[in-house]
């Protein structure tokens, strides 16, 4: 969309903006789930459910699945539904997430049992954890524990292993750190190990790094550990069809509570693999819900630039400036950004066309220099140098 002259009157400035917010993971736009969960557990079956694919290897045995399989799943959107209808655009492009299907933990894997160092290496590559739970009874399937479905111990095996192997990676890291310490120009490392011992203390009691309390200063250093505890969690607890349709499982609560106790800041989603894996095209599904969980708990937003050949959907982390989000569409329009006109959500999801005058006039039509933090549901439109704009 080319932008045409306009004086200062015929805006409003958004209102200044909140200090940036740090957060735990990669400081990138980029990010991946990766479906997680003991042996045997319906992964396969819901990863083919939700990448609409025949990746994966569904099978009544444990460790069907070796190497992960990896798909790109398109984010559902409401709002870019909207946006494509009021800017009467030719397309709509939606936002992904990539997700991985890895194969079954057990129990002792931190140790290396059933290739376990392998899968948790694989779950270090992936930024937020779909953690399935296996919450149905069938007794034609196998579960690796005794055959008995108990998912809260399934819950506790999981936990303690991502913990363990956190645990034995910061010990590492700790050994080198007092070494580094004895040798000259090495203040750092000081705090370095404060920090590391803070790491070990929670986990040994139990906390995984993500439930912790951190400074800006500690979550830098921690972020280049890549921890398995650091990572956040959806739980999504796997039920027949028959209680997902009646909403009542008899694990449930118990469930819940444990996920209250020990990872309270994570959500819990009951779904059925088998319901999903057998969805007629006009049936619902709970996916787009477990897809936007998972994006939230990764702290992604979207926000769109739209116009008469395109509506299309970006993802950003929660709290990026608007170079930032300029730097998405175009390295360039980054290096060499001037401001950016926003439209919000609120303005716009009433209408049934978009009025470029009307909202100006109205003063709904915001400008905004370098340090505006992009919401969800705005709507960009980047003025940069050299005539450039999009």
């Amino acid at each position: 969309m080319q932008l045409r002259p306009f004086t200062t009157t015929s805006f409003r400035l958004a209102k200044p903006a909140a200090p940036v917010i740090k957060y735990l993971g990669r400081p990138t736009n980029n990010l991946s789930a990766g479906l997680v969960g003991l042996a045997n557990v319906g992964k396969s079956t819901f990863f083919q459910a939700i990448t609409k694919s025949t990746l994966g290897n569904p099978a009544n045995y444990p460790y069907a699945t070796i190497e992960p399989e990896k798909s790109i799943v398109q984010v559902p959107s409401d709002k870019l539904d909207h946006y494509q209808r009021i800017y009467n655009s030719q397309k709509k492009v939606p936002t992904n997430l990539t997700i991985w299907d890895i194969a079954g933990l057990t129990r002792n894997s931190s140790s290396g049992a059933g290739l376990g160092n392998k899968f948790l290496n694989d779950i270090r590559q992936v930024d937020g954890i779909l953690q399935i739970v296996r919450g149905f009874v069938d007794d034609e399937i196998i579960h690796i524990e005794d055959n008995k479905v108990d998912p809260v111990r399934d819950l506790v095996i999981v936990n303690d292993e991502l913990i363990l192997k956190d645990l034995e990676f910061i010990e590492a890291v700790m050994e080198k750190s007092l070494k580094n310490l004895k040798k000259p120009n090495q203040a750092h490392e000081a705090k370095n190990l404060e920090i590391l011992e803070k790491l070990s203390d929670g986990l040994y009691n139990g906390v995984k790094v993500i439930n912790g309390t951190w400074t800006d200063e500690e979550i830098d250093y921690i972020n280049g550990l890549n921890l398995l505890t650091a990572k956040p969690t959806v739980f999504l607890l796997n039920v027949s069809k028959s209680d997902y349709l009646s909403g009542n499982n008899q694990f449930r609560n118990k469930v819940q509570d444990w996920i209250d106790a020990h990872s309270g800041k994570d959500k819990l989603i009951m779904f059925s693999a088998e319901y999903e894996h057998a969805l007629e095209e006009n049936e619902h599904s709970i996916i787009p819900t477990v897809i936007q969980e998972m994006r939230d708990s990764l702290n992604l937003i979207s926000f769109y630039t739209c116009g008469d050949i395109e509506a299309r959907q970006w993802s950003i982390r929660r709290g990026s400036l608007a170079p930032d989000a300029a730097g998405l569409i175009h390295t360039d329009l980054q290096k060499t950004f001037i401001n950016s006109i926003v439209y919000k959500w609120d303005d716009l999801a009433q209408l049934e066309v978009f009025d470029e005058g009307k909202l100006k006039s109205t003063g709904k039509q915001y400008r905004n220099g370098k340090k505006y933090k992009v919401e969800d549901g705005d709507v960009l439109v980047i003025k940069a140098g050299s005539g450039k704009a999009r």
